[in-house]
């Protein structure tokens, strides 16, 4: 899959899919299905337009986003789903206030678009006032089809980033990865911690993340990552360690079951399957140690009944 970070000098045809993506979740995934089918049935490439910064970020900079996925992981995903070109393209202030008929006319053109593929609810130009219907009028103008695609559901709850964001702040797991159809993640780089976790035989591996990407809530989880090839298993702390500090920043340490190898400074996706508790103080080193030996064999036992094979492996 391309990457590109301009609209290119020789445009060919193609279908794009717009949004933002944001957790590439089974509402996404069957707006980006339906795009694949259209692309298929034209003999065009499929593209995708994704902005950088999310524009909420540029428009409404007081606001604290917190998104799904980071562009590495969307990335990865919309490579799975068999996207051939994605622009990832800055979005500024020029960018917010471009009408929607200067952004089909000096975006989606110079694209090389036949097609192109939206939800029901995508807005675009100044203050949104672009929407389906009048991409469809434009479309009828310059030569495009536009197919829009209605809110998608299972087992009655509609799928959308709020949603999944509100489960995930809740720590409802199975519903956070019911709707995006795998396990969310947490993706950063290992980077030295306290050392607390080893001298307690617990080593742990300290994710630096993107502040931009939204953490679940506390407590302790099970999961997973690929480690030098291998899946292995764990168990992960968010949290601020109220055994050991009044107060601390919130930051997620992994365990990782069977596992001795260096992390310092790798690139890491941590996948959760689980919610096993609430962060909890304790009255002392025993305690704690008591208890994450609970936690341990209850991560192994959640761990060895599910197994979701990721596109990301």
């Amino acid at each position: 899959m391309q990457v590109q970070t301009s609209l290119p000098i020789n445009k060919e045809a193609c279908v794009i899919a717009l949004g933002n993506f944001d957790g590439v979740h089974l509402g996404h995934r069957r707006l980006l299905e339906h795009a694949l089918e259209q692309a298929v049935r034209l003999g065009v490439g499929l593209c995708v337009l994704i902005f950088e910064p999310h524009p909420l970020k540029v428009i409404f900079p007081e606001r604290k986003i917190k998104l799904l996925s980071t562009t590495q992981e969307r990335l990865l995903y919309l490579e799975e789903i068999g996207v051939q070109t994605v622009y990832l393209l800055p979005f500024t202030l020029e960018m917010a206030n471009t009408s929607p008929e200067q952004f089909v006319e000096r975006i989606l053109l110079p694209l090389g678009v036949v097609h192109v593929v939206v939800g029901f609810n995508y807005s675009f130009g100044a203050q949104g006032q672009g929407n389906p219907e009048l991409l469809q009028t434009l479309g009828c103008k310059h030569g495009f089809e536009v197919s829009v695609l209605q809110a998608q559901t299972i087992s009655g709850q509609v799928i959308s980033s709020s949603s999944i964001r509100k489960a995930l702040l809740q720590g409802d797991i199975q519903l956070a990865s019911s709707l995006l159809g795998h396990p969310p993640c947490i993706s950063g780089t290992v980077v030295h911690g306290e050392e607390r976790g080893r001298q307690l035989g617990y080593p742990t591996a300290n994710i630096h993340h993107s502040e931009d990407v939204l953490i679940p809530k506390r407590g302790v989880y099970a999961v997973w990552a690929y480690l030098d090839g291998k899946r292995v298993a764990g168990m992960m702390n968010i949290g601020m360690k109220p055994t050991f500090h009044d107060m601390y920043n919130t930051v997620a340490e992994v365990h990782f079951f069977d596992f001795d190898g260096d992390l310092y400074g790798s690139e890491i996706m941590v996948y959760i399957e689980e919610r096993l508790r609430d962060e909890c103080k304790f009255n002392g080193v025993n305690e704690l140690l008591i208890q994450l030996k609970k936690d341990r064999f209850q991560a192994e036992c959640v761990l060895k009944e599910t197994f979701v094979p990721s596109p990301l492996q």
